[in-house]
């Protein structure tokens, strides 16, 4: 069912949006919390708090809980406010990954928490033929997952240069996709309103959003999967250049790596710690059967000491990206978005242990981490896309999720 909020058409100044959105953050991060609580997180009076849930509450993004006893047993009874994340009632965001050799697709609450997740295999499909297929395998998932929960629309997470004004893929050189207008063919194709970014930058805001706290003040994302590349944030806001062009490092040199890169130069970080070339290093090695970095973490997990080796080895060409990408932007947080220490932390300790080693600025090995969702982090990142203009600016947020088609 397309989402179709009580209230639905209000208007806001941006007075009135930057307000909404204290207050709806201020739920996200204490709720269930009554509204005293928000007026002292939020700054904003008692009255103006009032109003704002009000209007939230008409929104379907906030609910009110029973009310409990006031401290002490003192005054009236105080009514909590929370997230609208329950059912059957709670609005739930699609998030789509479209990745190399297949898709993710979540469905997650007002909080980032999942609730359904599948992946679809499509490899062997061509550039013209992956939307149409990757827009219906998203069509069966959501008519068996929804469960006739509100659906707000849906945001979609893809690597390489990605303009999201426009919903636009500049160029993908893993897909062969230039200039492709991929929110509107996903949009066409479903009948939702679809929203489109970068994915290093959507698991980036996703962890300033729903993830560690320090991550508001500066953030440095590093993805590394079959596409290599990096996103920052400054005060909760994910840095997008020029043309939506930032994160390109693909080509970073990698300290004592002399792996060939197809670019003509020697230890680019794309070519010494990619999946691909990671999956390709394995089958020459003897370790796995085809190039899957998925069958090498389950090999290393079984045992197989080759595997978790290799595995360890790229451990250590990422820690040495990272020190680099430390010693230049010395964030709070360096987070990492890479498959074998989302599912086993020694791997992370990797990491680790080779950026402090030869950053020059970081001694603390805790500013690196994992993303908070884990496993999950891939649909969450495309969830994000959809929900972050909704903690912004709510009313304003939702102008382009108003239902205009029939629904589902």
């Amino acid at each position: 069912m397309v989402w179709e909020p009580v209230g639905s058409r209000m208007a806001g100044d941006g007075r009135r949006d930057a307000n909404a959105a204290a207050v709806l953050r201020a739920v996200l991060d204490r709720g269930p919390v009554s509204r005293g609580a928000v007026a002292v997180a939020s700054g904003l009076s008692p009255a103006a708090v009032s109003r704002q849930c009000a209007d939230l509450i008409a929104l379907g993004l906030v609910r009110e809980l029973p009310a409990t006893a006031a401290p002490g047993g003192v005054g009236r009874p105080q009514t909590p406010l929370d997230l609208n994340t329950g059912e059957p009632g709670g609005p739930l965001a699609a998030g789509v990954h479209i990745g190399v050799p297949l898709s993710t697709f979540g469905l997650m609450d007002l909080r980032g928490r999942v609730v359904h997740r599948r992946s679809l295999r499509h490899d062997g499909f061509g550039p013209d033929e992956l939307p149409a297929r990757v827009a219906d395998g998203l069509s069966r998932f959501l008519a068996e997952a929804g469960q006739g929960r509100p659906l707000l629309g849906v945001g979609c997470a893809v690597g390489g240069w990605v303009r999201p004004d426009d919903g636009t893929v500049v160029r993908h050189e893993a897909l062969g996709w230039h200039g492709r207008p991929l929110a509107a063919e996903l949009s066409r194709r479903t009948g939702l309103p679809v929203r489109l970014d970068n994915h290093a930058r959507a698991v980036a805001q996703s962890e300033i959003l729903f993830g560690a706290p320090a991550a508001r003040r500066s953030l440095v994302h590093l993805f590394v999967g079959n596409v290599v590349d990096a996103a920052l944030g400054i005060a909760g806001v994910v840095h997008q250049g020029p043309g939506s062009a930032a994160g390109d490092v693909a080509h970073l040199p990698v300290p004592d790596s002399t792996v060939p890169c197809e670019c003509g130069r020697l230890g680019c970080l794309q070519a010494a710690a990619s999946d691909t070339a990671l999956a390709r290093m394995a089958v020459r090695r003897g370790i796995v059967p085809e190039p899957s970095t998925s069958l090498l973490v389950d090999a290393a997990a079984a045992g197989d000491g080759r595997a978790d080796r290799l595995l360890r080895e790229r451990a250590r060409a990422v820690g040495r990206a990272v020190a680099l990408l430390l010693d230049v932007l010395n964030p709070e947080v360096l987070l990492v978005t890479e498959q074998s220490s989302l599912l086993e932390p020694s791997y992370l300790e990797e990491i680790r242990g080779a950026a402090v080693d030869l950053s020059h600025v970081c001694q603390d090995p805790e500013r690196i981490i994992s993303p908070y969702a884990g496993p999950a982090v891939l649909p969450v990142a495309g969830g994000t896309v959809l929900m972050n203009p909704l903690f912004s600016a709510p009313f304003s947020g939702l102008a382009g999720l108003l239902p205009t088609a029939s629904r589902h």
